[in-house]
């Protein structure tokens, strides 16, 4: 059960320093005009979207951990880790979650919140990686 907090806590804490991180570089170059740690509301239940990402991305911790016992050991781990982030919440995100918001599959198939979606993740799951390491050797 303590692994599966420390997941959470990895998967949440990654999203404020590396996902937010990422989205925050990607602002500053001008590839996107999203801005990180965004308070828009989001619904049903009127949460601020940086505290619902944050909550998504401990969810996402825990499936990682699921998945992070098959992963090779040394660099051959975090370049695993950097691939699950970049494709599993991206694809879930563009053909699970859009559609149930009533949004366009895949970001309308528009590169660049694609690239983006696909960035902050595998900053994500870099993130989720180093902090699940940390936490583990406590």
């Amino acid at each position: 059960m303590s692994r599966i907090f420390a997941a959470f806590i990895a998967g949440a804490v990654a999203v404020l320093l590396f996902h937010q991180g990422m989205l925050t570089v990607l602002q500053f170059w001008g590839f996107t005009s999203r801005a990180p740690f965004s308070m828009q509301l989001t619904p049903p239940f009127g949460i601020p979207q940086i505290w619902s990402i944050v909550f998504w991305g401990g969810i996402w911790g825990i499936v990682f951990l699921i998945f992070e016992r098959r992963f090779p050991k040394g660099a051959g781990y975090f370049a695993l880790a950097i691939l699950f982030g970049a494709m599993g919440p991206s694809l879930v995100a563009w053909f699970i979650v859009a559609p149930i918001k009533g949004q366009p599959l895949a970001a309308g198939w528009n590169p660049v919140p694609m690239i983006t979606g696909i960035l902050i993740n595998a900053a994500w799951g870099l993130g989720t990686a180093l902090f699940l390491r940390g936490l583990s050797r406590k």
